[in-house]
């Protein structure tokens, strides 16, 4: 490719991305980190102190998709919308320095889901090394501890918006609430989890090999508390477990195709 811009968020797939293609471009390789309310803050300092580990060159954007009423209107295509300020942002970087290719860290498992974003990065030009590849995340993972890089077992993390059913318009406060009831969980220890966002009621999803750390009752009556602080009327455990995009499974196949 000659040189690039790296969509980068600090996750298994953008890191290796990253460091791969500093490994190969050298200086001809930028990540670039969007940070927004979308996005928890200290995933994007995570992602800043990372970056500089690496050696890697790295930009601080901002993006405004809550600004974006077709995106706040939380539709099926929301992350189209998404996608497509940030990539559109992403190309002004580049040609403002000369890059080749804005590139994202899509991996081979990805193509498995409903995921508009990526029609976004078709339409702008946007290349995925990764699934272009054919390597699936358990690759990157494997390929990632092999380079010693420390996110090679982090937990997969998704923007904030896909915890709220589609049709439930996203707001500042809402996602704030989501942030503190997910960073609650993580100071007790749960790694993998979502806290799905159903008006009144909070869904946690963690794999089904955490659910027994529910059951002590000090830890889930802690968690009602402070959900309920949070502003939760009701606190529910999904005995389906973790999966991603389980927001989609309510979706037909028209309002997928």
């Amino acid at each position: 490719m000659g040189s690039v811009v790296v969509a980068y968020s600090g996750g298994v797939d953008s890191t290796f991305l990253v460091a791969v293609a500093h490994e190969v471009l050298g200086s001809n390789a930028v990540a670039v980190v969007a940070a927004s309310p979308t996005y928890p803050q200290s995933e994007v300092d995570a992602a800043k102190d990372l970056s500089s580990q690496l050696g890697i060159r790295c930009l601080l954007i901002e993006t405004h998709e809550l600004e974006d009423p077709d995106f706040s209107a939380n539709s099926p295509y929301r992350c189209f919308h998404c996608k497509s300020e940030l990539f559109t942002r992403l190309r002004e970087i580049a040609d403002r320095e000369g890059m080749a290719f804005v590139v994202d860290g899509s991996n081979h498992d990805d193509l498995g889901d409903f995921r508009p974003g990526r029609q976004a990065a078709s339409k702008l030009g946007v290349r995925s090394p990764l699934c272009e590849a054919g390597l699936t995340k358990a690759e990157i993972r494997a390929l990632s501890h092999r380079l010693g890089l420390p996110t090679w077992d982090k937990p997969s993390l998704a923007c904030l918006s896909s915890r709220f059913p589609y049709g439930t318009p996203i707001t500042l406060d809402v996602l704030a609430r989501i942030a503190a009831a997910e960073d609650y969980l993580r100071s007790l220890g749960f790694r993998q989890l979502r806290v799905r966002h159903h008006d009144t009621i909070a869904r946690i999803e963690v794999p089904p090999e955490s659910i027994p750390g529910f059951l002590d009752p000090d830890v889930r009556t802690g968690i009602v508390e402070k959900f309920k602080q949070i502003g939760y009327s009701y606190v529910t455990l999904d005995l389906a477990g973790y999966r991603t995009g389980s927001m989609n499974e309510v979706l037909t196949a028209g309002q997928r195709a």
